[in-house]
Order: structure tokens, then C-alpha cells, then sequence
């Protein structure tokens, strides 16, 4: 116990007062603004590469989808959004 407060760390307590707890917050929304950032920032090559690791992942450790019939319905309605809403 220091200063009155239980220590789980040298950077985490048991205890947070409001400011801590604002600082605490804004740090990790600056972290989502960061994650935001880099996100929009990657190619689409690099988006693609990724999915691609991700689906070889999933096959690799056997998750599979089932296929959904109204799956294409739903893809082909966005897209016909997609080219009213560019042409627009």
C-alpha cells in the first residue's frame, strides 16, 4: 500500500480520481486516432493482403462459412446503391 492506495503495479492502482480517469480515457482515444489514422492511410493492395492473410488463416484453422443465398442479393443491392449514389 502506498500513499493510502492499493498498488497492483508501478502503473496500474486500484483507485483512479476523476482526473486520472480523464487522462486514462484520452490516452486511449488518442490511441483510436492513431489506429484510425493508419488504417486510412494503407493501401488497398495492403487491405487486400491482409483479408487474404486473415481468410488463409481461417482455412487453415478450419473456420468455414456457410453459403447464405440472399449473401449475393444483399452484395448486388450495394452495389446498385453504390452507382446511383456515384452517378449522383
Amino acid at each position: 500500500m502506498a500513499n493510502g492506495r492499493f498498488s497492483l503495479s508501478l502503473c496500474y492502482t486500484l483507485v483512479m480520481d476523476a482526473s486520472e480517469a480523464k487522462a486514462y480515457v484520452r490516452r486511449w482515444e488518442a490511441v483510436a486516432e492513431i489506429e484510425q489514422q493508419t488504417q486510412q492511410s494503407r493501401s488497398v493492395a495492403e487491405n487486400w493482403r491482409q483479408l487474404n492473410a486473415i481468410k488463409g488463416r481461417a482455412v487453415r484453422l478450419g473456420i468455414t462459412r456457410k453459403s447464405d443465398e440472399g449473401e449475393m442479393s444483399l452484395f448486388l443491392l450495394w452495389a446498385r446503391l453504390k452507382a446511383n449514389h456515384d452517378t449522383n
